[in-house]
């Protein structure tokens, strides 16, 4: 149930007197149920759903990636299970396709704010607003608290790359410049400034034969688990398969050879150019970067070294060639447009939700911690709060454990305090919303994130 369902009860017929006598403007609105589909002056698609009986919140979802090219329907809820149970508890739901595909965040915004203009003119204003998103839409949710607060009272982001698009970018080159200097060192394979999609998936087709041959030998593995670590792949990160026991290194490896091949496959060289070519240019760098330092901080570490030890190669040896190795600077001018268009400042004004499964290969749950230290930075932090799935995969929440989220939010917004936002008050909140699907938030802080960084080191030329 939401967090203030509309009742017929004396009760709530009293306190809904009370709340439009205090404020008659944002009193509950008149509309009837349905279903509009339409197309905003940019050209995205979007969509808007209203119970029959709305609770007066409004929901703007952001939707995740889409590669450039893929289809690109309007969406306003994770899935249609999610969008029956919120729309049952009287939630209006609205959201859009954005006007593109890919790395598409300077039109996410400005799209989801004509969307939730379209909403208020079909349908009403809303008592509350709250912004929520997956992945990519993540990162548009929590832009869109960052930058536009008055738009919204609350937001949550869910598996989100609350990093930040700079720091996203770097800490997918670390793995494939790790891969390339350790496997491939004389190959020549491009792993930035791409001049077209050709190029990119040439370049990822011959580092992923690389991959392949290299996990046939025990070298190989260990290499493969050394890159992972950089990217602070989990060793369970795929919930089709049972989760290796704290000592099975070899089960942790082979689940971060499955992660790995899909980053080469996509994010990290074809996902990769198509940001590029938005920047004008390559928007990650390496240069100062210390990766006997990282790999110091990665909870893969012990992992890693037992690895090496079983195939007799040492891995100083290896950390020494990645700090000998040419580096790769960024183009300034692509790491401006990607600053502009999303690097956080912490600067939240509304309270906001995180919520991450904790083996999330794609976007690792150490994003968190990034953004947990940078709304620390500017003071913010109580306006942040953090929770975490047990669970492997990239998104994969149970309805239960998103309705819970949802109703965590609205009650932050609507009482004024977080309240009780530990493991047992948000599964106690996931049973009582949806008893048929799963409650698995646990008690988890994730470490550092390898390297949050939104600018390059001064002291290192790009």
């Amino acid at each position: 149930m939401p967090a203030f369902p509309l009742t017929r009860t004396a009760t709530g017929l009293a306190a809904l007197v009370l709340v439009a006598a205090a404020s008659p403007s944002t009193a509950v609105p008149r509309t009837p149920s349905g279903h509009i589909e339409g197309t905003l002056p940019s050209g995205a698609a979007y969509v808007i759903d209203t119970p029959e009986h709305w609770n007066g919140t409004v929901l703007l979802f952001s939707h995740g990636y889409r590669p450039a090219g893929s289809p690109n329907p309007a969406s306003n809820a994770p899935d249609d299970q999610v969008r029956k149970e919120l729309l049952g508890e009287g939630y209006a739901l609205v959201g859009s396709s954005y006007a593109t595909t890919g790395w598409a965040v300077e039109q996410a915004v400005p799209d989801q704010l004509a969307a939730l203009d379209t909403f208020t003119a079909r349908v009403g204003a809303a008592r509350r607003t709250l912004a929520w998103g997956e992945s990519y839409g993540g990162l548009v949710t929590t832009t869109i608290a960052e930058r536009h607060p008055e738009r919204i009272d609350g937001s949550l982001s869910m598996c989100g790359l609350v990093q930040g698009g700079v720091a996203n970018w770097n800490s997918t080159l670390d793995p494939v410049f790790a891969l390339r200097t350790l496997l491939a060192p004389d190959s020549g394979i491009q792993l930035t400034g791409f001049t077209g999609q050709l190029d990119a998936k040439g370049a990822a087709d011959r580092l992923g034969g690389v991959l392949t041959r290299a996990q046939s030998t025990p070298s190989g593995r260990a290499r493969i688990a050394l890159a992972a670590a950089l990217h602070a792949v989990p060793g369970w990160n795929d919930p089709k398969r049972p989760r290796p026991a704290p000592d099975d290194h070899a089960a942790q490896q082979a689940n971060q050879y499955a992660a790995l091949t899909g980053l080469v496959q996509a994010p990290a060289f074809s996902w990769r150019q198509e940001a590029e070519q938005r920047a004008g240019g390559s928007m990650s760098w390496n240069t100062g970067v210390d990766y006997t330092a990282m790999l110091a901080r990665s909870s893969q570490y012990k992992e890693v070294k037992a690895l090496y030890k079983s195939a007799g190669r040492s891995l100083r040896a290896d950390l020494n060639a990645l700090a000998a190795a040419p580096r790769i600077k960024a183009d300034p001018s692509a790491v401006d447009y990607m600053t502009r268009n999303v690097a956080f400042t912490g600067r939240l004004t509304k309270p906001q939700l995180d919520i991450h499964t904790t083996g999330d290969a794609l976007i690792p749950v150490r994003a968190e911690s990034a953004y947990r230290d940078t709304v620390t930075a500017a003071g913010r932090t109580p306006l942040l709060r953090q929770a975490y799935v047990e669970n492997a995969g990239h998104c994969t929440f149970s309805p239960a454990e998103q309705l819970a989220a949802v109703h965590t939010t609205e009650r932050r917004v609507t009482t004024g305090r977080w309240g009780d936002t530990s493991p047992d008050a948000l599964n106690a909140e996931a049973r009582h919303s949806d008893p048929t699907t799963a409650a698995r938030y646990e008690r988890f802080r994730p470490g550092p994130y390898p390297r949050p960084s939104d600018r390059p080191d001064p002291r290192s030329p790009r």
